[in-house]
């Protein structure tokens, strides 16, 4: 028997204002359409900005359903739709930020288990590493240089 050790690493930024500018103005968005989530049965709401290599910038906020698990999580809102209008366009960059109706999400929220394979297929499927940066509704914020970077063991196609 052996033992491996994964790392990962991110940065953190303290506010919004340390961010670079198109990362705020895209965390800005994120926040503009998680006002708009249908979360009427968690009252957790989120919201996800995508920045394409076409200079696109594709929103996604959750959507909830009655029938569980019908809803979706905003980050695959997002990735499907841009997927979807723009099949060939490359993701660069991920802005995430959750908000509770209850209280007052103050850590880095990340993606879902669900969302990190939604986003490790479009990150292998396109070659390219998806900058995703997270936030609760206040607090800091966290840079991960990409999916691997946050899902080390991502399941993907080769293993099919």
């Amino acid at each position: 028997m052996k033992e491996i050790s994964v790392t990962s690493s991110f940065l953190v930024f303290d506010t919004l204002e340390e961010l670079p500018n198109d990362i705020q103005h895209l965390m800005n968005q994120a926040v503009a359409i998680r006002k708009k989530a249908y979360a009427p049965y968690s009252q957790f709401r989120v919201g996800t900005a995508l920045l394409l290599d076409n200079g696109e910038i594709v929103l996604g906020s959750n959507q909830e359903n009655a029938a569980y698990p019908s809803g979706l999580c905003a980050e695959r809102v997002a990735i499907f739709h841009a997927g979807s209008v723009y099949p060939e366009a490359k993701i660069l960059k991920m802005a995430i930020t959750a908000a509770s109706d209850t209280n007052q999400t103050q850590a880095p929220i990340p993606p879902c288990g669900s969302c990190r394979q939604s986003i490790a297929e479009y990150e292998i499927k396109q070659d390219t590493p998806i900058e995703i940066y997270f936030m609760g509704e206040i607090g800091v914020i966290y840079q991960s240089a990409s999916l691997k970077n946050l899902l080390p063991f991502m399941f993907d196609k080769k293993f099919l």
